[in-house]
């Protein structure tokens, strides 16, 4: 839980920050990399060389979907209120309900569905009363977010096909091919733009890098071992209200009832996709 509220409040820290979104990611997994490596290398563990070679195709697509999901999602912030990019951002389970038929060759049940269609209503409502204003452009942010959503979905899927790594080395590896990924990118189109940090911005990236990416993984990771797969989704769900709470209390943005009904709608259809496939999965294991 209280990783999902770290998480909830990044919005905070990544507005603070006078950098590009590709600059932000790029920082960000820089020192949430040190972390963990740190964080490995106090605990003595190792990753053996064989492991990374096994597994190095789907360790180099999931970190590059992080490092995209990163750099969307803080452009989504960057268009649209914390609200409409977060509610976005949750499609990530329906796009994995719609990429699992062809990445595991799963069915796609009229349960899961009438969760798309049930998300997908929800978006509509969103998007229907989220015309651009003043200095955002809603539309373009929310499109950002479900990018963004996309993205964290390849890198979920990829990480399902990785083998004989968990855990904090996997999330260490994943940070790392990340940042590596990000470098040429950054250096080429923005540079990395340390002159333009102040202060505050240096303030809000240590505590992205280091409490939101590092601190915040090894949290989640430690919890996601202790509870049932079931406890930890219906946990995950700490993160949105928390950003939506975030959004109006701190940041001061609106969120009008109509975008709020279509929030209710996402996040109950990514809660309902999350039961129905545990449950239909639980059947069919005892039914093997």
């Amino acid at each position: 839980m209280l990783s999902m509220l770290i998480f909830g409040t990044i919005s905070i820290f990544v507005k603070n920050i006078d950098l590009a979104s590709n600059q932000v990611a790029f920082f960000r997994g820089a020192l949430g990399s040190l972390f963990l490596w740190g964080t490995l290398l106090m605990r003595k563990e190792r990753i053996p060389s064989a492991l990374i070679r096994k597994n190095a195709k789907f360790l180099l697509l999931s970190g590059f979907a992080v490092g995209m999901n990163w750099i969307l999602l803080f452009e989504a912030f960057r268009y649209t209120t914390v609200s409409n990019a977060t509610l976005s951002y949750y499609f990530q389970p329906i796009f994995m309900t719609l990429l699992a038929p062809f990445v595991f060759k799963e069915s796609l049940t009229a349960k899961k569905i009438a969760c798309v269609l049930l998300a997908m209503m929800g978006m509509f409502l969103i998007i229907g009363v989220s015309p651009a204003e003043g200095s955002y452009n809603h539309p373009i942010g929310i499109g950002f977010g479900l990018a963004a959503a996309f993205f964290y979905a390849v890198a979920i899927m990829s990480n399902k096909k990785i083998t004989c790594l968990a855990g904090t080395p996997l999330t260490a590896l994943t940070l790392v091919i990340a940042t590596v990924i990000l470098t040429p990118y950054v250096a080429l189109t923005s540079g990395f733009g340390l002159g333009q940090l102040t202060g505050g911005s240096i303030g809000s990236l240590l505590a992205l890098g280091i409490v939101h990416t590092g601190i915040a993984y090894v949290l989640m990771f430690a919890g996601a071992q202790a509870v049932e797969s079931q406890t930890f989704a219906v946990l995950s769900y700490v993160d949105p209200v928390t950003a939506i709470a975030v959004s109006a209390l701190f940041l001061k943005e609106e969120l009008l009832p109509i975008q709020l009904a279509g929030g209710v709608l996402i996040l109950a259809a990514a809660f309902l996709n999350e039961f129905v496939g545990n449950k239909e999965n639980q059947i069919a294991t005892n039914e093997e």
